[in-house]
């Protein structure tokens, strides 16, 4: 089956004692067993839940992988993933990420004795660099919040395997349907579902998915241990999500392309990050390892933070809001808000400036879109 049809079926199957065609939301925190050692496959929620399995192979079967596990949030499925490692273990990361990874992996997860190093994953040979013996994880994120970086996965996925280390791919901005990095050599790949999965801003929660039966059981203990599970109906929402999201992807790119190239003819736009953009440095990377380009954009605005600040006060279309991948249009300020846990030095570094916005280009008409940001920059200016 194609991707829009496992999208919609696998998983779901008519309930059996009632023949719903929707996958029913199991509202239940524990489960009846017929005597000891007998039960019908369920015992506990925080261990498992049958609209949460549903959800589970529906994901696993996006991603083309044998496992999935869903989460409470696209940190908790993180976290999970760092589980795998022990006091002493090292990380290579991309050093363009996003700021909630940022911040578990240096205020949180340093504390337990897991060191990082992040460097520019673009470079090869800086990767290479950045491996000690006791490297266990490579992390990456591709296209990259919010700059929109991508890093060669299947380069990557190779010197990190002639290494022994895991690869993991946060693979949220561009959804399943425009990649999957375990067709590329990953081992790993970690979504927040809150994004393009579920698709409509309405529940929060994460997922990962692999060929690996180690780390899948490693990492199912790790969730039934910690319990940082979705409830059924947070499970319910994203797979109602799953159903549309091939038709949403489409649309989101198609208007993503549109509103990067208004701005990139901006006057008073200084730069744009969209791998769809053929003037996007790796734009034969993207159409390479990539089915699509997703519906991110960031763009960088000549008059700095002032400029921002009255684009932000200007919108109509656009709500001014974290987070990203809903139907409808977001702006977000990076430096303030998503990656306002990283030092001021090291966001300017990366190009995370006071002057930059992030854009969740929704699938409203892209005319309407476009004249909102038309007017907003130009009030700003």
């Amino acid at each position: 089956m194609k991707f829009a049809t496992r999208a919609i079926h696998v998983g779901q199957e008519p309930d059996p004692a009632t023949g719903a065609t929707i996958v029913p939301i199991y509202q239940t925190s524990t489960y009846t067993q017929e005597g000891l050692g007998r039960h019908k496959g369920y015992e506990y929620s925080r261990t498992g839940n049958p609209t949460r399995t549903a959800l589970e192979e529906c994901v696993a079967s996006l991603e083309n992988c044998r496992y999935g596990l869903a989460f409470a949030s696209g940190l908790a499925a993180t976290t999970a993933v760092l589980s795998l490692l022990e006091a002493g273990d090292h990380v290579v990361a991309g050093d363009d990420l996003y700021g909630g990874t940022y911040r578990l992996f240096e205020k949180v997860l340093t504390r337990q004795g897991i060191s990082f190093t992040f460097t520019d994953p673009r470079d090869i040979s800086k990767i290479e660099a950045a491996f000690r013996p006791q490297t266990r994880l490579l992390w990456l994120e591709t296209p990259t919040n919010p700059m929109l970086t991508l890093c060669d996965i299947r380069a990557l996925s190779e010197l990190a395997r002639e290494r022994g280390a895991i690869v993991a791919v946060d693979n949220t901005f561009a959804s399943p349907y425009f990649q999957t990095p375990t067709d590329l050599g990953a081992d790993i790949t970690v979504h927040s579902t809150t994004k393009y999965m579920g698709g409509h801003s309405d529940v929060v929660g994460g997922a990962v998915a692999t060929n690996d039966a180690g780390h899948y059981e490693a990492m199912k203990f790790y969730q039934n241990a910690a319990g940082g599970v979705p409830g059924p109906f947070d499970s319910w929402l994203v797979l109602r999500g799953l159903k549309t999201l091939a038709v949403r992807m489409r649309q989101h790119e198609a208007n993503a392309l549109a509103v990067a190239e208004f701005l990139r003819e901006h006057p008073e736009v200084e730069s744009v990050n969209y791998p769809g953009l053929p003037t996007h440095p790796q734009y034969e990377l993207a159409r390479r390892q990539m089915r699509g380009f997703s519906g991110m954009v960031s763009f960088t605005l000549r008059g700095g933070a002032e400029a921002a600040r009255r684009v932000i006060g200007s919108v109509r279309v656009f709500s001014f809001a974290e987070s990203l991948g809903g139907v409808e249009s977001l702006l977000t300020h990076p430096a303030s808000m998503t990656h306002a846990a990283m030092p001021e030095e090291e966001r300017e570094a990366r190009g995370v400036t006071e002057g930059l916005l992030r854009l969740s280009v929704g699938v409203e008409d892209a005319e309407d879109l476009i004249a909102d940001l038309d007017r907003a920059i130009g009030r700003a200016s």
